[in-house]
């Protein structure tokens, strides 16, 4: 095994087998193999490949100090059968990856050479920071390719779990209020301010709209956002609103029914239909209080996960997109078997 710069050329007798029934590594000739670092390292595990030398490793760790993190990645994808062509080595193959892609995937009954991958894949480590804008454009360009969006998250433990990224359009079957709606609830009489900021709207019998406040025996409660969109609505000054009047105008002009998500730790829940017909499929974040790394969001999504919800976190790109960090299918989730 020579070195090379940016990975490892392999000549041994192996090279034709770790290619044509791994996919590892990319093909320099008919029996020499260029492996990247974790690609050496899993060699060594899983094929019984000498590394180059023994301080291969620690020379290896102070050059590239994520060789562990990247290694175990590898490893979580690799154990199941997948084929994981990592992006350095895709060049002559033309996939059009992602420049922030790491890795595409194929799985375990196909091979590069004569199909396209199922999905790209990034990892990250579990404190650092969220980029939802760069998140949402990385994922809407690997969706426009009808792949997959895939990340792995690794922490201090090396423990690996796996997450789709998607991009999700809630609809409901609900009456989009009109501006002629919230022009006749501006007009009711007997309005009655809370202690906490809402009003009160009493003995109020023929309500139109069920997506807008909350019902009460002896009338109808309307907190402050529904309360400034109303008035919003009623004077043409929409540009004015706040982010959190924009989103619930949002999600009522999708036709759902925006509720406090107080009790699932986020800013809205969100109804499809009536609340009497089914639960509430989505949790909404408000951005400002969305989670800020990879720890936080995963958490986010196994409670969501936990009360049969997806979570949602709003971006706005000319229109609304709400992106979600989704748990995969159980046959989907990647991870590492913990040694240590």
């Amino acid at each position: 095994m020579n070195s090379d710069r940016g990975g490892w050329e392999y000549r041994g007798s192996a090279s034709n087998r770790l290619w044509h029934k791994s996919a590892l590594g990319k093909v320099i000739s008919e029996d020499c193999l260029h492996l990247t670092d974790a690609e050496v390292i899993f060699c060594h595990e899983h094929r019984n490949i000498e590394l180059p030398h023994e301080d291969w490793m620690i020379q290896c760790m102070k050059r590239n100090p994520k060789i562990l993190d990247e290694y175990t990645i590898l490893e979580s994808l690799r154990k199941p059968g997948n084929k994981i062509m990592i992006a350095v080595n895709s060049e002559s193959f033309n996939l059009s990856e992602e420049r922030e892609t790491w890795g595409l995937r194929w799985p375990s009954d196909t091979h590069p050479r004569d199909s396209k991958p199922i999905s790209e894949i990034r990892w990250f480590h579990s404190s650092e920071k969220l980029d939802f804008e760069e998140l949402l454009n990385w994922t809407t360009n690997v969706k426009d390719k009808k792949r997959i969006a895939e990340v792995l998250i690794i922490d201090n433990e090396l423990s690996v779990v796996t997450y789709h990224i998607e991009i999700i359009n809630p609809k409901g079957i609900l009456d989009v209020p009109t501006k002629k709606d919230y022009i006749d609830i501006s007009n009711i009489e007997g309005k009655i301010r809370l202690s906490n900021g809402n009003i009160f709207i009493p003995n109020n019998y023929d309500w139109k709209h069920e997506n807008i406040g909350i019902p009460h025996t002896n009338g109808r409660i309307i907190d402050a956002d529904i309360e400034n969109i109303i008035g919003h609505k009623t004077n043409g000054s929409e540009m004015d609103m706040s982010i959190s009047e924009k989103i619930v105008l949002d999600l009522l002009e999708r036709g759902l029914h925006p509720r406090p998500g107080f009790k699932y730790g986020s800013k809205w829940r969100c109804y499809e239909t009536n609340i009497e017909e089914d639960h509430a499929p989505w949790l909404v974040v408000h951005p400002d209080n969305g989670p800020e790394n990879w720890e936080e969001a995963c958490l986010i999504s196994r409670l969501a996960s936990g009360v049969n919800k997806k979570w949602l976190f709003p971006i706005i790109n000319e229109k609304w997109y709400y992106l979600s960090i989704t748990r995969p299918p159980a046959d989907s989730r990647w991870n590492n078997p913990i040694r240590r």
